[in-house]
């Protein structure tokens, strides 16, 4: 009860003060916020969450020293409507981002060998400039901001110096780490390093480098990791261990089960994923070990969370988020729950908290704990985690995912809404829905909607009357499309892909593995 009454006594103290004119020698110091995002981080790709394969102790960390949001979510299956939501407290029907930007849209997405029934229709492609955002109120309320990492919500014009950060090292219009994880690399706002430079852990030195010259004042420091993004990579010396824990905790002879589009991993044991993601957890180690350094520990909110699921089918292949079902892309809990941490100075002890949040409630929860004064018709789709991290309950409510794009990884044109224990989604192919009940179907193994169609048309209606309040597009019929098409195009995954895949992994796991370019240039640097 310690922690509590803290989390009670510093809200209250921190609200008193930014009410009241002080003098500087009256002033209090407002808490420090660190906002930690890991990009395509999967609900079970840390230890605390579940993993026994990837070891992350800094993240695990962070989770131990805080509150952990076990039924915490991203507010899309894949990055940049998430991301635009985190700093908007906007769902993505509402700010207009609903994929990730640069996807495919309209007659263009089926001149790319796609041979799917829709059309995805046309989204935003930057984060509106009349938005006041999180980073924009914390710059109000006298906050020295700074963002580094992956940005991937707007392009030139719309970087995160546009949008209320102060310095911004290393984002711009690009969701992965073009050149890969070790300099040298391209990144306008980020200019490389040594040869074999690892990408996080620069990240976190930038991070560093910020707080350390920010630590007299108050600083809302934003790391947004590349990793755990594709293309994949890591050392020689990370792959080896790995690939010899995959080996003693016993290698699969499948990896992958077929989805409706694309295979999907089911077991976690790519050695060279396992490896960046343990780099990126060595680099939320130097950020901890840093704040604790300057003495800055005790007065500092971490948060930590990722931006969709799990990469378990698409792109890299990387991982399996079990027991979820699917991953990134997908309307499934495997691409849209994640880790969700929030320490708060003196909580500790690592409670669990169920009730469902998501990435629109990290903007007022973050201005409550500061004391700064809640902007309600920005953060419209987030309310404030405070009550929660106080010990106290909060009202049920809607959340809501609108999707009506197909994945790259395989997931469907979908609307979602969870309400209690209920998740409905709704498919826009077919007008089919499937009802699951989570408490009691975590892998939503089992479609309760024809035994439940009051519930259905309960949560139908109130999912279809906030789509349509938040002004949703949706896809349209793809008259060129014919069941025949898809059928080979189908058929060439199960086919080709498949076998392709279940070889790749039991190449990534042999003893005589070799990526063919000197492990990416890392070993040019110690690991």
């Amino acid at each position: 009860m310690k922690g509590f009454s803290w989390v009670t006594i510093f809200c209250a103290l921190f609200a008193c003060c930014a009410c009241q004119p002080q003098t500087p020698q009256e002033s209090v110091k407002k808490p420090n916020v660190l906002f930690i995002l890991v990009d395509d981080y999967g609900y079970t790709d840390c230890g605390i969450m579940g993993s026994k394969y990837y070891e992350t102790p800094n993240v695990d960390r962070i989770a131990r020293e805080g509150m952990i949001f076990t039924d915490g979510y991203a507010t899309c299956q894949v990055c940049s409507p998430s991301r635009a939501s985190i700093i908007s407290g906007k769902f993505p029907a509402r700010h207009g981002i609903t994929d990730w930007i640069g996807a495919k849209t309209g007659e263009e997405w089926s001149k790319v060998g796609r041979a799917t029934q829709l059309l995805p229709p046309e989204y935003k492609h930057a984060l509106a400039h009349d938005y006041i955002t999180l980073p924009e109120a914390m710059k109000e309320a006298g906050y020295k901001t700074f963002f580094t990492g992956k940005w991937h919500v707007g392009g030139k014009g719309s970087w995160p110096d546009d949008h209320g950060f102060d310095i911004n090292k290393g984002g711009w219009d690009v969701g992965s780490p073009k050149g890969g994880y070790f300099a040298p690399w391209e990144n306008p706002t980020l200019p490389s390093g040594p040869d074999g430079e690892n990408l996080s852990m620069r990240l976190a030195k930038e991070t560093v480098k910020f707080i350390e010259a920010n630590k007299d004042t108050a600083f809302f420091a934003y790391l947004s990791f590349y990793a755990v993004h594709g293309p994949i990579q890591t050392t020689q010396q990370k792959w080896a261990r790995y690939r010899q824990k995959a080996e003693q905790m016993g290698i699969a002879e499948n990896g992958f089960e077929m989805g409706r589009f694309l295979p999907i991993r089911q077991v976690q044991d790519n050695p060279v994923y396992a490896g960046l993601v343990e780099a990126m957890d060595d680099a939320v180690g130097l950020v901890l070990d840093a704040l604790e350094e300057m003495g800055l520990n005790e007065n500092t909110i971490i948060c930590f969370t990722g931006d969709n699921g799990g990469v378990a089918a698409g792109d890299a292949f990387a991982t399996s988020n079990k027991p979820l079902r699917a991953g990134k892309g997908y309307q499934f809990e495997g691409g849209i729950r994640e880790p969700y941490f929030i320490k708060v100075p003196g909580m500790g002890n690592g409670q669990k908290c169920s009730t469902p949040v998501t990435g629109t409630d990290f903007y007022p929860t973050i201005l409550e704990l500061c004391g700064v004064e809640l902007k309600p018709k920005e953060h419209i789709d987030g309310k404030s985690l405070v009550p929660l991290l106080k010990g106290e309950t909060m009202a049920e409510r809607p959340l809501v995912w609108h999707y009506p794009h197909y994945g790259n990884q395989g997931g469907e044109p979908s609307s979602i809404i969870r309400q209690g224990d209920w998740k409905l989604i709704h498919y826009y192919e077919d007008s089919r829905e499937e009802l699951y009940n989570l408490e009691n179907d975590l892998s939503e193994t089992t479609n309760l909607a024809a035994d439940n169609q009051e519930k259905v048309k309960e949560l139908s209606a109130t999912l279809f009357a906030m789509l349509e309040e938040m002004g949703a597009r949706f896809p349209e019929r793809d008259p060129s499309w014919t069941a025949e098409r898809e059928a080979a195009h189908l058929k060439n995954i199960v086919e080709k892909r498949w076998p392709a895949l279940e070889k790749q992994r039991k190449q990534f796991l042999s003893e005589d593995f070799d990526p063919g370019n000197n492990w990416w240039g890392s070993m040019v640097v110690n690991d």
